[in-house]
């Protein structure tokens, strides 16, 4: 078994709105596609600061994360970015890693997309029982 990645659509989620409300143009967006790696241990999902920045996308407050060593690091948070992956859309927070290093799609962003991964396939599919859109628990 190896890793699962996927391209991802990354957009400012601020410039959306104002696409929206027909201040600003569709090529104004500011938007990247980018290769993922699925991380079903990450929680939230991590981009690298020079992305985040590519985007515009501001840092507000920080958080600290607990590495794969147990070791701790206080890590910022930028808000707010517009995520598609298997064509499905979600605005959320992401962590800001170091320039360059390799974004992570966590657990936040599979269950509210409601997408599973299937490490033996490498893949990463919207689940077979909701196939249109997301179907998500509310008990």
């Amino acid at each position: 078994m190896g890793e699962v990645k996927v391209r991802v659509l990354l957009q400012n989620a601020g410039d959306l709105v104002l696409k929206e409300r027909g201040k600003l143009g569709r090529q104004k967006v500011r938007s990247r596609n980018v290769d993922a790696v699925v991380d079903t241990g990450a929680v939230m999902m991590l981009l690298p600061q020079d992305l985040v920045e590519d985007l515009g996308v501001d840092t507000k407050g920080k958080t600290i994360v607990t590495l794969t060593d147990e070791s701790k690091r206080e890590l910022s948070v930028a808000r707010i970015l517009s995520i598609t992956v298997c064509g499905r859309t979600w605005e959320t927070d992401s962590l800001v890693g170091p320039p360059g290093c390799t974004p992570l799609i966590g657990q936040l962003i599979l269950e509210r997309l409601d997408l599973i991964v299937d490490p033996a396939k490498r893949t990463l599919t919207p689940r077979p029982e909701s196939p249109f859109l997301p179907t998500l628990n509310l008990k």
